[in-house]
């Protein structure tokens, strides 16, 4: 029987660390993308990753998601695994969504958060499409309840991941019916225990941030992971093209200045 095979980007930290460490746990093999080199290190040295291939890769170059590819193809035929992949999961990007006064934001500044976000979904994708289809894999897209509403200074930041919404929908349409691909916007997720050992942080919520979430509390990481597991499951084999907004009814709550 052929091991399931994800590939993750930005699995080295916050979401992307969760779901790395899920689909290791549960028997996959995994292949985490990540351009922070010392989170990846500290990610690969668990004694519990043999079947982890952590690559440094930053998705929004062609030539490094070209090699990033290439390597998973070895690694595969090293183990004398049939080529293939079951889940893409693009979730690599700038974490901070705030760029500044738009009048300030340069254009380099706005390329930063389009490739890391939407470029590198793109580029991943392409590469990703002929394992996909030889076992009729999932795609699964993390995007951010930001491309539905804002703050002040999140115009890259949402521009990105609203982008992505459609790039999902579209997707959807040209790959079908082989491959499914979906998107799920998280809410406040906190990712502080999950970053690499220099930046890890305990959480530390006010009773204001759990009680503006319609369900008393600020999501976690295990949200977004039970989602993404939906989706890229046989459950569901019917669904494509969608959002799947996981905030905790944050973006349903009505709020009146008084």
């Amino acid at each position: 029987m052929t091991v399931p095979l994800a590939l993750i980007t930005g699995g080295a930290q916050g979401i992307g660390r969760a779901l790395t460490q899920t689909f290791l746990a549960e028997g996959w093999r995994v292949v985490a993308l990540d351009r922070d080199a010392e989170a990846l290190a500290e990610l690969t040295a668990d004694p519990a990753s043999l079947a982890l291939l952590g690559l440094t890769t930053d998705v929004g170059e062609e030539t490094a998601v070209a090699a990033g590819f290439a390597a998973l193809q070895a690694w595969q035929a090293r183990a004398c695994e049939p080529a293939g992949l079951d889940l893409l999961v693009n979730n690599a990007g700038l974490a901070d969504p705030v760029s500044g006064p738009l009048e300030a934001l340069s254009l380099a500044g706005w390329r930063r958060w389009l490739d890391g976000h939407l470029t590198g979904a793109f580029l991943c994708t392409r590469a990703a499409i002929p394992g996909l289809r030889a076992r009729r894999g999932a795609i699964v897209n993390i995007a951010s309840t930001r491309a539905l509403q804002s703050e002040p200074h999140c115009e890259a930041y949402a521009a990105a991941k609203g982008g992505l919404l459609a790039f999902t929908h579209a997707a959807a349409i040209s790959l079908g019916p082989l491959i499914r691909v979906n998107a799920i916007s998280p809410g406040w997720i906190e990712t502080g225990p999950l970053q690499r050992s220099a930046h890890r942080r305990a959480p530390n919520h006010r009773t204001i941030d759990r009680t503006q979430h319609a369900v008393g509390r600020v999501g976690e990481p295990a949200d977004i992971v039970a989602a993404v597991r939906f989706l890229a499951g046989p459950s569901a084999g019917f669904i494509t093209g969608q959002n799947l907004v996981v905030d905790g009814g944050m973006t349903r709550t009505m709020i009146y200045a008084e």
